[in-house]
């Protein structure tokens, strides 16, 4: 596949030029060369570290080296203008000529432009949302989902080939109090007298999950299992037999019903993972003592007795023998304990297993989204698939920030379903009140998510996010896109390739070539933001990239000369007609990477 990059078509010019003027340096020398967009867009529209970076080995100042570099680089055909700059900077201005000529590339790739080969040959799993199975999806749920879903997007924009996983977390003491608490709704669709704070008190733990959501899990109990879990009481009607009887079959019958209704509300985000897999599942077939036993032959297990933790006085600290993994050897804090007293695998081990069958799947790097409340879980899992591996894998863990939910200016603080949090659900519901469609609803939903980076707090304003302005950066993008396609119809939609071969030198005027030189940048962007793991950057692009456009549409009211337009001027209408051609196309690539469907109109 063709390159589109010309950041990477201009580093390789870069390198090329310092290889010339330092032909004693070895290829690994340049490998920290950049050629980026300058902070500031007066000094050009590339700017390139190669000097400064390569200097020291050179034995050369810095500043010399980019004067040198600064003449060779102005003799390229592409190239207006090289100036050095700073402690060893050169800044490039490119040729016009050279700018409009991408036009044709943008159109001929159409939504395809951008696409690239950082990840070319390499599988890559993104696990994302895995919520324990015990409740609704809520708005961090959704904050993760949409990061999650953006970013394995984003990654197979890349290149890369990626599966969308969900880790189902179906073991351990959580699911167990989920099926207390289903066969409680059980008892209640059976008409018991029972209480539920007696209830409560006959449960280990005490009832943990008091949820409506789960009454329609109790009402298909009755109807798959009628009275047969639970036995007449004299006292209370319908009670409650002992747990061997019927924990089992209602826990794994409750967690199938939580699923299927978190796949839905998955569905509603436009979320469909690749695979589910059950940590049950990974417990039942022994990868639990597979990892152990691969850690071992490492001799990276043994027994000890770990210092108390920070915080802790020696009064407070019960010092025992156990079962640790040398996570220290890794780049961890101290070492982790892999099983409890019971013998039973730690929530630790549990996920090593998990790592472990990723690795046995072949994926060349893994990549979790977490909230960020799992933060200190990070550095011991990142250990942990150093060592599966033999540090051959690597592992990015993406933290997303609580969202808090706001309407008409005050904080949404719980639903009437779950009872103690927002869900997904209700967000979206909320949101589609005042939009025509469920799918513009997640649209809106799912740009939002995206437009703050994942690692800082969010304010989701349930009025902004539905306000048709310029400061509602979902209306402003797809506003954006509206116009493009309006201007295209009425021009009766020509072809691409018609578009592509039209003369291009009457686009000169200043927010033409802005435009243009904006359109160009999303080969780079998508690279940078696969590589950063940071799907934000594409709602940041898309913004940048509309506002440019409706500053051209703006020069176009005021200046008759700017229309796209002008039945007098065919030339200069076709050319402008393959630069909002080229805007809508790439308007569009974004737009599929963060899962929203782009308009024809607005409303």
């Amino acid at each position: 596949m063709p390159s589109h990059d010309i950041f990477a078509a201009l580093r390789t010019r870069v390198v090329d030029a310092l290889a010339a003027l330092l032909p004693e340096l070895p290829p690994e020398a340049f490998a920290r060369v950049l050629v980026e967009p300058p902070r500031d867009p007066s000094h050009g529209d590339m700017a390139t570290n190669g000097a400064l970076v390569v200097g020291k080995a050179a034995k050369q100042a810095p500043p010399k080296l980019a004067a040198a570099l600064a003449e060779k680089l102005a003799a390229l055909p592409e190239v207006e203008s090289a100036t050095p700059a700073g402690p060893g900077f050169v800044n490039l201005r490119l040729r016009e000529s050279f700018l409009r000529a991408q036009l044709p590339v943008v159109l001929a790739a159409a939504e395809h432009y951008g696409d690239g080969a950082t990840g070319t040959g390499r599988r890559i799993d993104v696990e994302y949302v895995s919520a324990n199975p015990t409740g609704p999806m809520h708005v961090g749920h959704c904050r993760g989902a949409v990061v999650g879903d953006a970013l394995a997007n984003l990654l197979a924009k890349a290149g890369y080939d990626v599966t969308k996983e969900y880790y189902v977390n179906d073991a351990g003491a959580q699911v167990q109090a989920l099926g207390y608490a289903a066969y409680w709704r059980y008892l209640q669709a059976l008409g018991t007298r029972m209480t539920e704070e007696e209830y409560a008190q006959l449960v280990p733990g005490g009832l943990q999950y008091r949820g409506e959501y789960l009454i329609p899990v109790g009402e298909a109990l009755r109807e798959r299992f009628g009275d047969a879990l639970a036995v007449q009481d004299p006292v209370h009607g319908i009670g409650m037999t002992g747990p061997d009887h019927w924990l089992a079959t209602v826990r794994e019958f409750t967690i199938a019903r939580m699923m299927e209704a978190i796949k839905e509300d998955l569905a509603a985000l436009g979320v469909v993972q690749d695979v589910f897999i059950s940590e049950a599942q990974l417990v039942r077939e022994g990868k639990l003592e597979q990892a152990e036993a691969l850690l071992a032959a490492k001799d990276l297990i043994y027994r000890g007795v770990l210092e108390p933790p920070k915080g802790k006085t020696p009064e407070d600290w019960e010092p025992r023998e156990q079962t640790l993994f040398r996570a220290t050897q890794f780049g961890d804090e101290v070492d982790r304990p892999l099983r409890k007293s019971d013998g039973s695998g730690t929530y630790f081990a549990n996920d090593i297993a998990n790592h472990l069958h990723k690795l046995e799947r072949g994926f060349d790097e893994l990549v979790h989204v977490w909230g960020a409340d799992h933060g200190g879980y990070v550095k011991r899992m990142q250990a942990a698939v150093a060592a599966l591996s033999d540090r051959r894998v690597p592992l990015d863990v993406v933290l997303t920030q609580i969202v808090h939910v706001v309407k008409d200016g005050q904080p949404v603080r719980m639903s009437k379903r779950a009872g103690t949090y927002i869900t997904l659900r209700d967000l979206i519901e909320e949101v589609g009140q005042k939009m025509a469609s469920p799918r513009e609803a997640r649209d809106a939903v799912r740009f939002t998510m995206l437009t703050r980076k994942s690692d800082a707090q969010m304010e989701f304003d349930l009025d902004k996010v539905v306000e048709q302005s310029r400061d509602n950066p979902v209306f402003y993008v797809q506003y954006a896109h509206a116009r493009c396609r309006s201007v295209l119809r009425q021009a009766e939609d020509p072809a691409p390739e018609a578009l592509a071969a039209a003369p291009l030198d009457a686009l000169a005027d200043a927010a033409e070539l802005a435009l243009i030189r904006r359109l160009v940048q999303w080969p780079r962007t998508v690279e940078a933001a696969a590589l950063a793991r940071e799907p934000h950057r594409i709602a940041f692009f898309l913004h940048d990239l509309a506002s440019d456009f409706h500053v051209l549409w703006n020069r176009g009211r005021e200046d008759a000369t700017l229309r796209f337009i002008r039945a007098e001027e065919p030339g200069a209408t076709r050319a402008r007609l393959a630069l909002v051609a080229a805007t809508a196309m790439v308007i569009r690539s974004g737009l599929k990477v963060m899962g929203v469907t782009p308009v024809e109109e607005m409303r």
